[in-house]
């Protein structure tokens, strides 16, 4: 492929995710202030044309989203830097959250969640979220555990950039010239029962005519909170679910390897803490020094 056009076919792919990234912030509690962050950079560039996004003045949030809204966003936001406020605009602190927020998801944005990642992608990645992490300060989870519930999308792990599976641990390679595809990672959280499951969509090549075995697994844990941020997880079992074509299959379990037999590498067991959390994203740092972003699903 000519460079031209490789680099136009990765700008319009790390703004169709950038897009989908700010759809999924806009529809959440932080409506508002983005909104009020996409006015200000909007007043300050209407000399150029933005083609269809429009806020109106009292408005509270973005009339739309459709695809060209989207893409004026992607404009918008890369013609003015999200790390400091318009000149002649006066940030609040809540302002402020959302430009470090916005300028976290366009550097991991078009990064394949981190499989793409070169050093200077990591660079940036980590850079970002360590302003974010900066001024919301201390994460405290014990008075509030709920902050965790739900079901979380996986955008980035820089642990990814290893190209296998297991990131900064053992595991499977993934690749496009490989038969193992990573699809979408998700976590679901549920305070109550304690329970972490971490659910991973896997796509295996097989030989033409057979259409790729689609499968999802779902690696089930338990947690505790340790301290004020920090999360064990230990190990139970895993679920592969078949999807797709082979969806009528029953789904399969795979017990957790009994301690006398497991490598004393892989304890089965893991913790990483809680350096960001809000309404809209989480981020973590893993025992391993991975950094990962999350985004409610």
């Amino acid at each position: 492929m000519p460079p031209d056009r490789r680099k136009f076919r990765i700008e319009r792919e790390r703004e169709i995710e950038m897009a989908s990234l700010l759809a999924t912030c806009a529809g959440s509690s932080s409506t508002t202030s983005l909104a009020r962050r996409f006015s200000s950079l909007q007043s300050i560039s209407s000399g150029t044309s933005r083609g269809p996004f429009r806020i109106p003045p009292n408005s509270s949030r973005p009339t739309c989203l459709s695809t060209e809204n989207k893409y004026a966003l992607r404009a918008i936001v890369n013609e003015t830097s999200v790390s400091e406020p318009p000149q002649g605009v006066e940030e609040s602190e809540s302002d402020l959250v959302t430009s470090l927020k916005l300028k976290l998801l366009n550097a991991v944005s078009g990064l394949n969640r981190g499989l793409a990642a070169n050093e200077d992608d990591l660079g940036k990645a980590d850079s970002a979220a360590k302003e974010l992490e900066s001024i919301g300060g201390p994460v405290d989870l014990s008075s509030n555990l709920d902050k965790l519930q739900g079901r979380w999308k996986l955008i980035y792990s820089s642990a990814f950039s290893s190209r296998t599976l297991g990131g900064s641990r053992p595991g499977p390679p993934v690749g496009r010239l490989l038969p193992l595809t990573l699809g979408q990672v998700f976590q679901r959280i549920d305070v109550v029962n304690k329970d972490f499951d971490n659910i991973v969509e896997l796509q295996i090549g097989t030989p033409w005519p057979i259409p790729p075995f689609e499968v999802t697994a779902t690696l089930a844990h338990k947690f505790e909170l340790i301290g004020d941020a920090k999360i064990k997880i230990v190990f139970e079992k895993t679920t592969v679910r078949p999807t797709g074509s082979f969806s009528q299959l029953p789904p399969l379990d795979l017990p957790r390897i009994p301690d006398a037999l497991r490598p004393p590498s892989n304890t089965g067991a893991g913790e990483f803490e809680v350096t960001y959390i809000d309404s809209d994203i989480r981020i973590t740092r893993g025992d391993k020094g991975e950094l990962r972003v999350f985004v409610v699903a």
